[in-house]
């Protein structure tokens, strides 16, 4: 059974137990919480260690699936080839956007995925981070068009 997109609807029902999954780690871990995420950046402050801990959790989690997995399929689950990046390179937008990535990071205590799952909250500021966040992926799409 497919559904209008072409995808069937077990390949669907998996992204959202995968992202729901994602979201309930977030929360349980409290990456959702902007003040523990600035708080893990204030390295000569109120520095929390526990985000670090919660990293190299997901790391070794990853790691070990990644060996133990996905190293040995030939093609993943709900898709014909695995999607890898064609270019190794660092240019000069991929430094330039992981820079503009951190400092919002650093600032704001606010990553996409978090706010995506905190967005049930309807925090101001959460809601603000993430019409900004569209608004600039609309700008870098543009910026992509007009270089091409």
């Amino acid at each position: 059974m497919t559904s209008k997109t072409g995808k069937s609807i077990v390949t669907n029902v998996s992204a959202f137990v995968c992202g729901l999954i994602f979201a309930i780690g977030l929360t349980v871990s409290q990456m959702v919480n902007p003040d523990k995420v600035l708080n893990f950046l204030d390295l000569f402050g109120h520095f929390d260690a526990s985000l670090g801990f919660v990293m190299a959790g997901a790391l070794m989690v990853f790691i070990s699936a990644y060996l133990l997995v996905i190293k040995r399929m030939e093609k993943p689950i709900f898709a014909s080839n695995f999607d890898l990046p064609k270019s190794s390179s660092l240019d000069s937008r991929l430094i330039i956007g992981s820079a503009i990535f951190g400092i919002g990071w650093g600032l704001s205590g606010i990553c996409p995925g978090p706010a995506v799952a905190n967005i049930i909250g309807a925090n101001d500021k959460i809601l603000a981070f993430i019409l900004m966040m569209l608004v600039g992926m609309i700008i870098a799409q543009k910026a992509n068009k007009n270089s091409q």
